[in-house]
């Protein structure tokens, strides 16, 4: 689950975390106020959106004008730039073409920048531990650095059993060329990242920049915080800070019916039971010249209404031209799957191809079904032959 920048700042702040001050606001006119509260003489008006890039975008009323991170220097100034921002969709590398509408924006306080740095904490799942990632550059996408410069990054590693000790932050401060008072800010500023990550079982937590200012303190200037959906059973604040509008609407049906579901951007609609298999369906889709609309998997106990809504989750994506279906019966039993798929393709008037490959627990019943089904079901032998006819018939639909 991610969440808005004003809100992942307000989290951190609960745990020491420097950060600018600034207020959210919903229309021009909070926002004109809201400089009245904050000390001058400049301000910082930013879109929020659940998307990163915002500065580089552009709105789409006006692709040629200014991004979704202005100035502003007096109380109409920054009146005006929500005023361009609110109710507007902004597009960036993130969003993609549709980009994203704006609903508010997070006006701050200006800030002395002298340099600016890369900071995250994420789980790495080579090493099993939470680990500490910096950058000397700030401001920059952390993949294009990681590709062109990848001796700019360092990396520090901490045992989530033993906790954080001073000597990582310590030995990452030196790397950036942090010196002076400036160690012992960035020491407490690290620390701090890590208990908000740990407590809030984040998946990831990046400030981007952070920035020392001219007085030489550590201050994050942006915040992006993502949580562990697994882990918000326990944390029950946290949902409440959920923003509905800024989700995939499919992921979330998807959710309702506990189905796991990631919207891709290709044109074959895949439902799978088991996450490998999904894996290896998407790969041999795109062997065969496909590209994969989707990740879903209908795990390993899925009934026919689960079923019936992972199908027409899949045919609600307006760029889906063909469909695979790709079950391996262990605990899933086929004839399970075949029903579901022959209910959702009847509610929604099936209008493109459906390939699907049966295997395992009831398969035969599984077949027999389908076959009985009046429908224009393709049968596929193995994943090669189901990926296989599943493209061409795309292509021949073409």
């Amino acid at each position: 689950m991610n969440i808005h920048e004003y809100q992942a700042k307000e989290l951190l702040r609960g745990y020491g975390v420097a950060v600018l001050p600034g207020f959210v606001a919903w229309t021009p006119e909070e926002a004109a106020l809201a400089t009245e509260k904050l000390p001058g003489p400049v301000y910082v008006v930013k879109s929020q959106i659940h998307a990163g890039g915002r500065g580089a975008g552009h709105f789409a009323h006006d692709p040629a004008g200014r991004g979704g991170v202005r100035l502003a220097k007096s109380a109409a100034e920054a009146r005006e730039a929500a005023s361009a921002m609110i109710g507007h969709t902004l597009v960036t590398k993130q969003t993609g073409p549709a980009g994203r509408r704006v609903s508010r924006v997070y006006v701050e306080a200006g800030c002395d920048i002298k340099r600016e740095l890369y900071l995250s904490l994420l789980v790495d799942r080579e090493t099993s531990r939470i680990t500490i990632v910096a950058s000397t550059e700030g401001g920059m996408e952390i993949e294009q650095v990681a590709e062109t410069e990848p001796e700019k990054i360092m990396r520090a590693a901490v045992d989530p059993a033993a906790g954080i000790f001073p000597h990582h932050a310590r030995q990452l401060a030196f790397g950036l060329g942090l010196g002076g008072k400036q160690v012992a800010s960035f020491v407490k500023f690290v620390t701090a990242m890590y208990r908000a990550f740990t407590d809030l079982d984040c998946a990831v937590v990046e400030v981007n920049p952070l920035v020392v200012t001219g007085a030489g303190d550590i201050v994050a200037l942006d915040a992006k915080v993502s949580f562990d959906d697994n882990a918000l059973f326990r944390q029950p604040d946290l949902e409440k800070l959920r923003v509905e509008a800024e989700e995939d609407p499919k992921e979330l049906e998807a959710a309702k019916y506990s189905l796991n579901y990631i919207a891709l951007d290709g044109t074959i609609g895949c439902m799978v039971n088991g996450a490998g298999l999904a894996m290896a369906t998407m790969d041999i889709i795109k062997l065969y010249g496909g590209s994969p609309a989707n990740f879903l998997d209908v795990g390993g106990g899925a009934t026919k209404e689960r079923v019936t809504a992972a199908f027409k989750i899949i045919l609600s994506d307006p760029h889906v031209e063909g469909i695979l279906v790709n079950i391996f019966g262990g605990i899933m039993r086929c004839d399970v799957i075949a029903e579901g798929v022959i209910a959702a393709a009847r509610e929604v008037s099936l209008g493109v191809p459906l390939v699907v490959r049966l295997e395992g627990t009831n398969v035969d019943l599984g077949k027999e079904i389908l076959a009985k089904s009046g429908l224009p079901i393709v049968s596929a032998d193995n994943l090669a032959d189901a990926a296989e006819k599943v493209v061409r018939a795309v292509k021949e639909a073409a």
